[in-house]
């Protein structure tokens, strides 16, 4: 054997740590852009990039339904295995975003008052709107009010008629087909006033139940008896007092705490809010 250096590509020493990562394939790692579309490895659910926060990126696949996954290691990108990470800061995604999920607008002052408005049927309705929905409301200038029942609708809008440049959009409770509220959004939009005003609503008996059950920590909304009040049937099932309003009123603000953003509600809620904004704020309103 001569002196001469023998180039050893396995290293002096086979025992040394690191071996294993020298010799293992580099597997790519990709931003977790929002669109970048996904395969979990070894679970098969493959969505689109929604959303990237503390150290999770949400996926929605083809049928609306969002899961969360640690980033990582772990997924597919046209069937080869990458590492997803946080995606470098943009102007866009630096930009803050309101409760409803909408681009905060920088410095945005409130507008002047529209002369049309969002009517809902109470106050619990009308805090939850505003908790989510409030900053864009005021960046448009669209005022909510509730109504004390949808049974007054027609007598509200007899006493402020609405017009090309006055429309009401209304949010009801439990429209569904063969309800009261049915009935009566029906003969209202049938009447005189029906060409201003767009009737929606959610399928739940109350607004409370427009928060999710994941939001309140349970597994589903408790079903309530026909005959027991629904607020009052809700907080004997939660072991909340419920003697009278004050109570009640209380029960309410424990479940708007749980509501921080438009992810914790239903988005039967969601899908019908936007399009009374839309309705009040379109080219013609005023």
């Amino acid at each position: 054997m001569n002196g001469d250096a023998i180039d050893d590509r396995y290293g002096s020493d086979v025992l040394a740590d690191g071996w294993r990562a020298r010799t293992a394939p580099k597997i790519a790692q990709v931003a977790a852009e929002l669109g970048v579309v996904v395969e979990v490895a070894g679970d098969g659910f493959c969505g689109a990039v929604t959303d990237v926060a503390r150290g999770l990126v949400e996926l929605e696949d083809r049928h609306g339904r969002r899961r969360l996954f640690p980033l990582g290691a772990g997924f597919l990108l046209d069937g080869v295995d990458v590492v997803l990470t946080v995606p470098a800061p943009s102007p866009e995604r630096s930009r803050a975003r309101t409760a409803s999920g909408s681009f905060a607008a920088a410095d945005q002052r409130a507008r002047v008052a529209r002369a049309s408005r969002i009517l809902v049927e109470g106050r619990h309705d009308a805090e939850l709107v505003e908790k989510v929905w409030g900053d864009d409301l005021r960046a448009e200038g669209v005022v909510v009010e509730y109504l004390q029942g949808v049974d007054v609708l027609a007598d509200v809008l007899d006493e402020e008629p609405p017009s090309d440049g006055r429309r009401y959009g209304v949010l009801v409770d439990h429209l569904v087909p063969g309800s009261k509220e049915s009935r009566i959004a029906e003969a209202v939009s049938r009447g005189s006033h029906g060409a201003n005003v767009l009737i929606v609503g959610h399928p739940y008996v109350d607004v409370w139940e427009c928060v999710t059950p994941k939001a309140m920590g349970i597994q589903q909304w408790p079903r309530i008896p026909r005959g027991v009040d629904y607020k009052v049937g809700i907080c004997r099932a939660f072991g909340w007092p419920a003697r009278d309003q004050a109570d009640l009123a209380r029960a309410w603000q424990r479940i708007l705490g749980r509501v921080h953003t438009y992810r914790d509600l239903e988005p039967s809620l969601l899908g019908r809010v936007e399009e009374l904004i839309d309705f009040v704020t379109a080219d013609r309103a005023s």
